[in-house]
This record gives structure tokens, sequence and C-alpha cells, in this order.
């Protein structure tokens, strides 16, 4: 069943009832300022670093799941409710949520009183704003009291739950009832000695009561949903010394039959430069001077709504880069919101925060953020140039890298592990990918450390020397790369040989002398290695492409002499030189990733034939791979501890890498069929993990019916079907390359757009609008869907040779007519 529908002219997903299967949820902001906020209210906030810079206390693990938030009560005569349902969960006359881009609005109506609370993060602003509007719906007059509440982390999120022996006992606020622009609560933890920042929490008018002390707010041996203060009726002015910090305050609203009463609330972060921290000479006393100013744009319901429009006018501009129109509403609904909007907010987290990722234990990938700026980059181009060279002064002298880095210090480290020998080349993907869409080749001079050391600055494009070298220099005896702690699967650890229970596979030390080999990174050699060489090319250096082509030509014949199986690619080699992958054993015969990114690299692609290994190993794919809801990443799942395979043989059957639906790399499948003119079935793929097209079996499939998950558990496991760690995956990025640049067939290259369309005959006809290097293409394509049929083109009404549609002046408007 459902549990809500889209909303697609207003660019909404509407859930109906608090009881989804799991929280779903959304993400407010996409500066520096960012909140995860559930249908029901939970969630936190943060200001750049999920891990360093935690406002407010959200707990894992909990019972009930979604456990913790931003919330608000109403005492309606005795009778006590949150329009969030949670954490009361008093009945609701009526519930509703909206998830937008950048929003959440939550709807909650009891015995004649409707509060709607719009949460959003305003462009170029640190802070959250929770604007309520609260209405008499009832035909009498009606005295309520509104509670709000926020709890304080205490600012490092992970020593937030470890060190309570010191923790409570630091705690302090500051509470200003009459200031400026209405009251505020400001929790300055830590501020007196090393912090130069504090958070604030305030509303738009005097409020008539305040707590900043949670115990005194919720009251011993109670829940939030038990909360005493609420309960009485009335705020009892507690302050916060040691132990937890909350911010409330309480307002009493008198309202007729029919009024609404607005009011809105900052939750906000503030920095202030040391010299300029205190407002008195004992240092007792913070600087308020920037929380006024921020507390003073949004003092008024008509700067908070112009701030929110202006938010949607933001998605407006961004969303009209790549659009789709069709008959098929779930393709273009995901095509021209939902796909790009987790786009944006993968590229802003990584796999850091949500709620299947605490933001502690990972930053900023080196190969997850490479891999995110494929489906980012044409929202907001100079972003994503700055992350590449965030990214690339994490990298290593010899052209290794760390795996992760922080956000807030942009610094690399090696909390989980590093040696991971994919890394390096996908710096080159994303490098590439930013240059075909801005043609900004000025950025391969740009000058970037190594390991972040002063004074170690080469250009950008010596990088890439270094990554496209490491693989090179580090082949095993197959000629294929040597796989390191891990390739892209960071649960096959080769060189692991892990005997100890809790032991990280990805920090335990590898065993030396084997000669583990991937075939995957040897695909991705292949694929990168040639743009390598074409950006050498384009750079007037000769000799260093034809060498770099001369390499990679090697390592394609080495996949095709030693990485091939018969009927599909092996999937590595362990560090005793035995094949992973083969038919010739009976668990993880076949594996996912080589198939779809060799084919993608061009290994093995000769046309249609049957006999081909590209056609093969893709077939095999279906075969073996192929379930109702995705393809699994191996088969058969392994049922015993290989200690030479490491940790994707601990889990059960059918969930993540042990056999189950890795959607990250259904897409290199998806893409693999365009390749080979297999439009029909790349469709087909490409729906059964699609969210949208999943939203009548919402039941098994549990998460958000409006974005990607991370894994669908697959046909060996106990509850296939049902999917894991929504958000923050690849999925995202690649399924947006997958459907965009070779379903509906538009994507930059070097010198224009190639205009490829491979989607099969169930979308006969559609429009695509793409706005490239300033000029606008329209793009209407009449598709018949025929096998191994490729477009003609007329470009302007002249038909063209090829699939090569030029870049033109800005401010041009191109128009395409494609006949499949």
């Amino acid at each position: 069943m459902r549990y809500g529908q889209f909303d697609d002219e207003a660019r909404e997903y509407v859930i109906e009832t608090p009881h989804t299967p799991y929280p779903w949820i959304n993400y407010l902001g996409s500066e520096q300022f960012f909140s995860l906020i559930s249908h029901q209210s939970g969630g936190y906030s943060f200001y750049r670093d999920a891990k360093m810079r935690r406002l407010t206390r959200y707990r894992y693990n909990n019972i009930p799941a979604d456990a913790g938030g931003r919330y608000f009560y109403v005492n309606d005569g005795g009778d006590v409710w949150t329009p969030s349902w949670l954490p009361v969960k008093a009945d609701l006359d009526h519930f509703e949520t909206r998830h937008g881009l950048g929003y959440t609005r939550i709807t909650g109506e009891r015995r004649g009183i409707s509060v709607e609370t719009l949460f959003f993060v305003p462009i170029g602003e640190t802070a959250e704003i929770q604007k309520v509007t609260v209405t008499n719906t009832s035909d009498e007059s009606k005295t309520i009291t509104l509670f709000s509440f926020v709890e304080f982390c205490l600012w490092n999120a992970q020593d937030d739950q470890t060190n309570y022996q010191r923790n409570l006992s630091i705690g302090e606020v500051e509470v200003e009832q009459d200031g400026p622009y209405g009251s505020a609560v400001f929790h300055k933890t830590e501020y007196r000695e090393r912090r130069d920042h504090y958070a604030v929490y305030g509303v738009n008018t005097r409020a008539d009561g305040f707590d900043t002390d949670r115990d005194t707010f919720v009251g011993a041996y109670n829940g939030l949903g038990e909360a005493t203060v609420p309960r009485s009726g009335k705020s009892t002015g507690s302050v916060a010394s040691g132990w937890y910090p909350i911010g409330s305050h309480s307002h009493q609203l008198t309202l007729a039959p029919g009024e609404s009463r607005a009011l809105t609330y900052v939750l906000g972060y503030i920095e202030n430069p040391d010299e300029e921290k205190w407002a008195d000479d004992a240092h007792q006393v913070i600087n308020k001077e920037r929380a006024h100013a921020l507390l003073g744009r949004f003092a008024t319901t008509e700067q908070t709504d112009a701030a929110f429009e202006q938010l949607r006018a933001h998605w407006t501009g961004l969303l009209s880069t790549y659009s789709v129109k069709s008959d098929d509403e779930k393709l273009d609904r995901m095509v021209n919101i939902w796909n790009q909007y987790q786009c944006m907010v993968t590229f802003n987290m990584s796999r850091s925060a949500s709620f299947f990722e605490t933001g502690i234990g990972r930053g900023m990938g080196f190969r997850d953020s490479n891999q995110d700026l494929l489906g980012f980059v044409h929202l907001i181009p100079e972003r994503a140039r700055e992350r590449i060279i965030d990214i690339a002064s994490t990298q290593f002298e010899d052209g290794s890298a760390y795996h992760q880095y922080q956000p807030l210090t942009k610094r690399g480290n090696n909390d989980i592990g590093s040696g991971f020998n994919d890394d390096p080349l996908w710096l080159i993907a994303g490098v590439a990918a930013y240059i075909k869409e801005t043609g900004d080749v000025a950025i391969l001079d740009e000058p970037v450390p190594f390991d972040n050391e002063p004074g170690s600055e080469v250009p950008l494009f010596e990088h890439l020397v270094r990554s496209f070298q490491f693989t090179v220099d580090n082949r095993g005896p197959h000629g294929l790369p040597l796989i390191g702690r891990a390739d892209w699967n960071d649960c096959l650890n080769l060189n692991c040989f892990s005997t100890t229970p809790g032991e990280s596979f990805q920090t335990t030390e590898n065993q030396a002398g084997g000669h583990a080999e991937s075939v995957f990174i040897a695909a991705q050699f292949v694929l990168y290695g040639a743009e390598f060489a074409e950006l050498a090319s384009r750079r007037g250096l000769t000799e260093v492409a034809s060498q770099a082509r001369k390499v990679v030509d090697e390592v394609r014949a080495a996949v095709l002499e030693h990485g091939w199986d018969g009927e599909w690619f092996l999937r590595a080699y362990d560090y005793y030189g035995n094949p992973i992958g083969t038919d010739a054993k009976p668990e993880g015969k076949i594996w996912i990733e080589p198939q779809g990114f060799a084919v993608m690299a061009g290994i093995g692609v000769d046309g249609t034939s049957p006999e081909s290994p590209a056609i093969k190993a893709l077939d095999s794919v279906g075969e073996m791979l192929g379930t109702p809801h995705g393809l699994v990443l191996q088969y058969p799942a392994y049922t015993t501890y290989q200690i030479e395979l490491g940790e994707v043989s601990t889990y059960p059957p059918g969930y993540k890498e042990n056999g189950g639906i890795f959607c990250h790399n259904n897409p290199w499948v998806i893409i693999g069929e365009t390749v080979v003119g297999r439009g029909a079935k790349a469709f087909d793929y490409y729906k059964r993990i699609t969210p949208a097209y999943r939203e009548e079996i919402s039941d098994t499939h549990k998460l958000e019916p409006y974005v990607y998950a991370q894994m669908i558990a697959g046909k060996e496991a106990s509850r296939a079907g049902e999917a894991k760690n929504s958000w923050l995956t690849g999925t995202a990025a690649w399924n947006f390359v997958a459907v965009s640049q070779y379903l509906l067939g538009v994507r930059p290259d070097y010198d224009g757009l190639v205009v490829d369309p491979q989607i099969g005959p169930d979308v006969p006809s559609f429009t695509v609008t793409r706005v490239a290097r300033g000029a606008t293409y329209e793009i209407h394509v009449t598709n018949s869907g025929t096998e191994g049929a490729r477009g003609r083109l007329t470009v302007d009404g002249t038909p063209v040779e090829g699939n090569l549609v030029p870049y033109a002046a800005e401010g041009s408007v191109v128009r395409v007519e494609v006949t499949v």
C-alpha cells in the first residue's frame, strides 16, 4: 500500500499518516547549515560537520526509532498533544507532512486546533527556521498554550555520546526574555574556554515563559511524550547548569473562531572572532550582536515568507538545467525533481549524516564525493570545482589517497582506513565530468597541495598524472591492478584475514606478500585511463597521451585474457592467486561490478553479436542476478565465513554485499545495456530500483518512495525487497547519469552534447530541455524502441552526421529533432 502521494506540481511528497513503515525524512539546507527532519519532526541540525558542530541531540538505535527532534506541544485545556504525532502520540483528527525541496511542512489538527509548522534553512543563513501557524478551526473561542522544544548537543556528537562524566558538568546557557526581536535561549557550553561559537533558539515575540533544563521540562523517569512542563500548562523558568541544556518557549494564545496566529522560531549557529567573543570585560556575557542580526532578519512573518519564496525560486532555477517531458509521470518526477534533489543532498553529505549514518563515523569520501560530482556538476558547477580542489588536496604524492576527510577541516583522516586502490581513479572521473560540463580547462592548472601540506602545491593535472600512474605501478601477476585494502566494494578484503571478533575489516593491517588483483579496477582504469589520455592530448601532451593509451590497451587485453570466465567477467584474484567470481565455485559465482563497468568501458563490446563478451556478460547478469527488485550484487551468496574474502561473507545471505541488491552498481549495468543498444532491458532494470515505481509496494520496500536506498534485500534474504540505508548512496548520482545521459541519452562531452537515447518502446516520445554552457537545447525524441537502433539528428532544421551537437553560443536556443 501507499502512505501518501506525489504532488508533482508543488514538487512535494505528501505523507498522509504518521504510521509509515519507517521514519521518512528530508534534508534542509544546501550550503553550510543542515538539518535532518523526519515526517514526525525527528532529527537534528548541524553546521558544516555533523560530528564536530552538532547543534541538537539525536539518539540512534532508540525505541521508537525516531526519538528526539524539534517538537511543539499544545496544551488545550489540559488536553496535551503534538502536531507531529510524536512524541505524545495523541490521536489526530488530521495529519499531513509535505516534504519539499529543502523544506518540510507538518500539519496536525485535534479538537478544533490546527498547527502547521514550516521548517526550512534559508539561502545564505546558518539557521533553521520554524514558522508555526496556529489556527482555530472550531466555532468557539479557544485558549491554548504552545510549547517549543529543542535539546542541545554538547557540540562534538561523538564526545556527547561517550564522555558523560565531563559533559554532565559543563552545560551552560543564557536567556534573553526581552531581546530586541523577542525571546531567545543561547547555548554557550564551552564558550568560556576554547570555542568561538554558540547556538541560539529564538522566537520573534516575547515568550510567556521558558525552560532550558531538560530534566525540569521532561520530569524524572519520563520520556518526551510525557513531558511534565507541557502537561502542567506552564513553563518553570529553569536555567540549565551542567546537566542537559534545552531551548523551550511557551506562548498562551487566545484565538477567535477561524483566527490564525503565526510565530517564527530560529535555531541558529553563530561564530564570533576571538576579539569579539564577549559583551563584558569579565568575559561572562556572550556577544549577541550577530545573533540579534540573525533574529532580526526573521522578525516578521513577511520576512520569513520572503526567505521561503527565495528558497523555492532557488530550486526552480537549479532544476531548469535538465528536465524531461514524457507520458511516463514516474520517469518525469524522478528526473525533474527527486533524483536531482537527492544528488544535491549526497553532494553535501557524502555518506556521513542520515538515519543510517550517524555523522560521527564517516566524513566526506574521496571515492564517494568524486562519484557524487557526476550527478551534481550540472547544478552548481562552481561548488563542484571547489569540491574537486578539496578532494585532490587530500591525495598523497604517490597518487594514493585518504579514503575520507572531515568537512569542517577539509583534511584527510584514517578513521576508516586507507589504501583503497580504486580511489585515485575516481579523481580523474570527477575532473573529466566537470570539464565536459563547464569547459573550464583552467582548473587543470590550479595549484593543489598533497596531503594539505603547504609548499607541496602542483597543478591539478599533476594529481591526475599521479592517480593514473598509481594504478600503472600497482599491477599484479596477471597485469591487473592490485586491490590494496579493497576496491569499490569495501567488503571484499582480500588481504585482511581477520579472525578477531569486532575487528574492523577496513582498518586491520593487510597481510603482505599476496597478489590480490581487481578486475573491477581494471575496467575502471580502461574507462578513466582513456579520459586521462584525452585530457593529456588536449593539453598538447602528445607523448603522455600516447603512452597512457598504450597502458590502457594492455589492461584491456589483460581483462579479456585473465579476467574472463567464459560467460562473464571474473571479479578478482585473491591473495593466493585464485579466481573470485568463477563458475567453478559453488558460491559467489558471478559479481555485478565488473560486468557493468567493463561494458561501460567498451571491453568485449562487439556490436550486438551474442558471442561477444559484453553481451554474454550482460545476459548472465539478467539470468543469474536478476530479481523483481533489482540486480543482486553477487550470486549465490556466501553461507559460511570465507577468511580470504573478508567482510562480504559476514553478512547473512541476501543482505548488503553478500547477495543484496546494492543499488549503486545497478546503473552500471543499465548503462552497459544502452552501450550495446538494448534500451528496453536498460529501462526495465531502471524501473526495478527507482523509488517512484516502487511506491505501491511501500509495505515491502519500507523506506521513502521518493529517494533511492543504498540496498534492497536480495532474493536469498528472508525479507526480499526490503530497503535499507536510504538517501546517502552513490545510487543517486549514478542513476541520474544512467537515466539522463544514457536512457534519455543527453550527455555533455568536451566539444558538445552527445545525443544518443536508448530507452526502449515504453517511452515512444519525449522532450529533454538541457542548459549547457549558457545555451539551451530543446531535444525532441521520436522513439521506435527498436533494439540496436540509434538516433538520427536534425539540428535547427539541418540533418547532421553522428550524435554530437556542438556547443552553441551563450544565450542561444538550439532545437534538436531525434528519430530513433
